[in-house]
């Protein structure tokens, strides 16, 4: 029954998803449409020197307490996940609780950011950090911009991948507003369609080399076989996502930077495979994101099947708030009821 219902939500998301891919293309050749955003910087002027900063040792006691803390009395032997490296110095799990804004600045209708101006939507970002800071104030918030840089689409493009990149400007524009806020990170994210995230992710190398941007890989918009977004939910193997960490490791090692943090979404068990296969590493940080919509009862249980029973190493939950609320209760999750998850979620979205 679950399965059923993610599909059928999964794929009003992703319709949305593909009108407004369908759009940016167009979009991208003479400027944003959304009134409220302005390129607001170039590449030239985004430094992209890593900061020559010096990071204290890695607490091991002290993750090992997070850690324990964020399995929150789980009893099965699954949570936390054993023997797993310890990070570089400069980690921001599980010290810290990630909460971020997604969205696409093309776009009202892909989340807060993109559907708001910048200051309205940073004030609202913000309410939300102050809920978790009540609701968890041993565990600092890190706010954070989560912006889809490659966008599933309708149309097949010139060379027929479905998939759009978005400018240079507007990455460029979302590390600005980040800037608006002291200590934001900004998460870039990929749908790669009927390409591939060999082909995607070394475009955004420039942005990943920036100590503050971290990565998201969408597996609801990697399609195999030709299938065209849309027609069905899509997939990872391990060996694809072992590829994305390794690469960022060796950004990481080779640039001095700390850990970087990687999303995998997820809200199907087919939408990653072999997970027990998912290399972890000092350079990176894995969160597996439950990312479907719905009542709190569907929402729950998609955490427990997809994400609690196939542990890897940190975990997200999505909040939606327009899509949670079609159903009754009508209402978004609270802080309080997802503290009551086991393991509890170190990086929380809202769209």
């Amino acid at each position: 029954m679950i399965k059923g219902k993610l599909l059928l939500t999964s794929i009003a998301v992703l319709a949305s998803a593909v009108f407004m891919g369908a759009c940016s293309e167009s979009n991208s050749k003479t400027g944003s449409k959304n009134p409220s955003v302005k390129s607001l910087a170039s590449s030239e002027e985004i430094e992209t020197e890593v900061a020559q900063t010096e990071y204290a040792p890695t607490d091991t006691a002290l993750y090992n307490k997070k850690l324990k803390e964020l399995a929150n009395g789980d009893t099965t032997g699954k949570w936390p996940v054993k023997k797993q490296p310890y990070p570089l110095p400069g980690a921001i799990l599980p010290y810290k609780r990630v909460v971020t804004y997604y969205g696409n600045l093309y776009s009202k209708k892909m989340g807060a950011l993109g559907e708001y101006a910048p200051k309205e939507m940073l004030r609202m970002l913000y309410a939300e950090v102050a809920k978790w800071e009540k609701i968890d104030p041993s565990t600092p918030v890190q706010p954070a911009l989560h912006y889809i840089a490659v966008v599933a689409a309708g149309d097949p493009g010139k060379d027929g991948k479905y998939r759009n990149r978005m400018p240079d400007k507007q990455i460029d524009s979302v590390l600005t507003i980040s800037r608006m806020k002291k200590g934001m990170i900004v998460f870039l994210d990929i749908q790669v369609a009927l390409s591939t995230i060999r082909d995607e992710l070394p475009r955004l190398e420039k942005y990943l080399k920036m100590p503050n941007v971290h990565l998201g890989i969408d597996p609801e918009f990697s399609m195999k076989g030709g299938v065209l977004p849309g027609r069905k939910i899509g997939t990872y193997d391990a060996s694809e996502i072992n590829y994305v960490s390794d690469y960022l490791a060796k950004l990481v090692k080779t640039n001095n930077l700390p850990p970087k943090i990687l999303v995998v979404h997820r809200f199907t068990k087919k939408m990653v495979t072999n997970y027990q296969n998912i290399k972890l590493r000092p350079e990176v940080q894995v969160v597996m994101h439950m990312d479907g919509w719905g009542e709190p009862e569907l929402k729950m249980g998609t955490h427990r099947h997809f994400i609690y029973s196939e542990p890897v190493q940190f975990t997200g939950f999505k909040l939606f708030y327009k899509n949670d609320l079609k159903k009754a209760p009508n209402r978004l999750m609270t802080p309080a009821e997802l503290m009551k998850l086991k393991p509890r979620p170190s990086y929380i979205q809202y769209q």
